[in-house]
C-alpha cells in the first residue's frame, strides 16, 4: 500500500514536529515553500490531505479578487486533487475570515494557532 500525502503549505506559522505522527499514520509529507510552487506540486503528486497556513488579504494582492492567499492553490485543487481532506491553521485574529473563503471552497476542518501535534493527528484521521 503506497503512503497518503500531505502537503504542509506554510509561510508563517510555527508547526511542531509531526514527523512521528506522519510515519504512525503512513503520511508522505510535501513542505513546498510557495503557493507556485505547490501548485506546480499538484500535477506531480495528488495530495490526501492540504495541511495549509490561512491569510486573509487586507487590502494587499488579494483584495478585490481573492479572499486570501489560498484561493488560487484551493481552485487548482478543484482540478488536479477534488478529492484532497483541507485543513485550514488560522491565526485567532483572521480566524472569522476564514468563512467568506469556506464559501468559494470546501475546506474539512480549521485549527486556530497555535496547535499541538495531536490537533494535527486528529485532523488526519
Amino acid at each position: 500500500m503506497s503512503d497518503s500525502v500531505l502537503f504542509t503549505i506554510v509561510e508563517t506559522a510555527v508547526l511542531p514536529d509531526c514527523a512521528g505522527v506522519y510515519r504512525r499514520l503512513g503520511i508522505q509529507e510535501y513542505r513546498p515553500d510557495s503557493q507556485r510552487k505547490a501548485i506546480s506540486l499538484l500535477k506531480k503528486h495528488k495530495p490526501d490531505y492540504v495541511l495549509a497556513e490561512f491569510q486573509y488579504g487586507y487590502g494587499n494582492n488579494y483584495a478585490g479578487v481573492n479572499v486570501s492567499n489560498l484561493d488560487v492553490f484551493l481552485a487548482s485543487m478543484q482540478k488536479y486533487a477534488p478529492q484532497a481532506r483541507v485543513i485550514v491553521l488560522v491565526s485567532k485574529s483572521e480566524r472569522e475570515h476564514v468563512d467568506k473563503l469556506a464559501k468559494l471552497f470546501r475546506i474539512d476542518m480549521v485549527l486556530t494557532l497555535p496547535v499541538s501535534a495531536q490537533q494535527i493527528e486528529a485532523s488526519l484521521v
